[in-house]
Formats: structure tokens, sequence, C-alpha cells
């Protein structure tokens, strides 16, 4: 019993120590080993496990195990001021996140009470952040990709494609949009994962019948602009075709002088 008590001290000496840690910057890595060792050495001790002793330090140990894995999650890097709002409410108090907030504050919050609430909010500030950074992403990958240009024989026409890596990534950006509208936590980005849904759809679908109409136009172009026979065997059908080659090569007149994907298609 005395080498009890004398744990129950060492155990009484370390939360107490934690009590005081500042909050930014906080370790609890380190904290929930010793925790955990903590443990072991209480149930390695030859005692009496009735002893209201022995299992009055156990729950004291318990509530920490529970309470350290909470403040892991709320010390995440990804916990943003509408996150921690969210806590405060439902917990039903006030409190500022600073530079004189320490361990023993949160622990007055009886977390544990709330465990539930607790983990949704902060599993909802991770995967925000992981959309935050994949819109991140797209903002800069998606500034720079421009269509790939060539010169159509002598007729001042500029093909355009889009390169075959630029195509690939598309594609997988697509994918990452498309998980992210699958979120349940969607609210706070909708409008910018909506953007990127249409505009990646616009690369999409623009880029294919561009290539489609380039087909058809050179190949047209070929017999009713450059064939007198031609002219003259399809007079009408001539006559028509000077106006969509008109349309085609303002069309890509404009592709040419964006050149940016995102700022042709959208």
């Amino acid at each position: 019993m005395n080498g009890l008590w004398e744990h129950i001290s060492v155990c009484q000496g370390k939360f107490e120590s934690y009590m005081t840690c500042k909050w930014q910057g906080i370790d609890t890595e380190s904290m929930d080993t010793e925790v955990k060792n903590l443990l072991k050495a209480l149930k390695d001790k030859p005692v009496e496990k009735k002893a209201n002793a022995y299992q009055g330090i156990l729950e004291e140990i318990k509530k920490w195990q529970i309470f350290l894995p909470l403040v892991t999650d709320l010390a995440d890097k990804a916990m943003r001021d509408r996150h921690w709002d969210a806590i405060k409410a439902k917990v039903g108090k006030d409190f500022s996140i600073d530079e004189n907030l320490v361990l023993k504050d949160i622990y007055e919050l009886n977390l544990g009470n709330f465990k539930e609430d607790v983990e949704e909010i902060t599993d909802q500030a991770k995967q925000e952040a992981k959309m935050e950074t994949t819109l991140g992403i797209l903002d800069e990958k998606w500034l720079d990709v421009a269509f790939e240009f060539n010169p159509h024989k002598d007729s001042g026409v500029h093909m355009m494609k889009l390169m075959e890596e630029d195509f690939d990534m598309l594609e997988e950006n697509q994918v990452q949009v498309q998980s992210m509208f699958s979120s349940r936590y969607l609210a706070t980005f909708e409008d910018r994962i909506t953007y990127w849904q249409k505009a990646l759809a616009a690369v999409s679908e623009i880029n294919i019948v561009v290539g489609e109409v380039q087909r058809s136009w050179s190949f047209l172009e070929n017999l009713f602009i450059h064939s007198d026979e031609v002219k003259k065997e399809l007079p009408r059908e001539s006559e028509k075709f000077i106006n969509i080659d008109k349309e085609v090569r303002d069309i890509l007149a404009d592709g040419f002088k964006k050149k940016k994907a995102i700022a042709f298609c959208t």
C-alpha cells in the first residue's frame, strides 16, 4: 500500500505539471506516453485492486486517457476560429485561444462529457483543411495551364489542344473535386468547389469539342476555300462555309490570344 500511495503521488505530480502547460506548442504525444506508463505501473502493483485508493487513481488516469486524445485533436493546426466557436457553443463556455491559455483551462471544460461532439468538430476541421489544401493546389496549378498551339499550314490559324500531361491532371483533379462534393463537410467551401467543378468540366468538354471542330474545319476548309472545283460543284455549301470559316477562325484566334485553359474555357 505504501508503494501504491507513492505511485499516486507521482501521478498527481505529473497531472499537476500538465495543467500548467501552455496551450500553444503543447506536446500531447509525450504526455500520452507517460500516462500509459503510469497506468501500466499501477496495474503491476501487488495490491488489492478493489481498494479505494487504487480505484481512485485508476479513474483519474482513465480520465486523462480520454482527455489527451481530444487535446491532440484540438491542438491540430487544422482548427480554425469557426471550429473553436463550435466547441465553445457545445461546452457553453467562452475562452480565448492565446498565449495565456493553459491546459488546465481546457481540462476544466469537462470535454469528456462532450467526447462525440468534440471528435465531430475536430474531424470536420481536418477534412476541411484537406479541402483547403486541394483547392489551393488547384488555384496554383491551373493558373498557368495553357493550350499547346501549332500553326495550320499558311492559314494564319493556330490549332490548339491541351497537352497530354495536362489532360491527365485534369481528369485527376475532376475526381478530387467530385470527392469533395460527396463530403459531409462541403458547406464551408461549397462555392469554391462548385466553381472548380464547373471550370474543370468546361475545360474537359471544350478541349474535346475544339478538337472535333478543328478536325472537321481543317478538312472542309481545304475543300470549300481552296478548291475551285468544289466551289463550282457546291456553290451553296461553299457560300455557307464562309461564315463557318470566319466563326472558327475567330474562336481559335481568341484561344491563341488568351492561351490559358481556364480563361478560354470559362
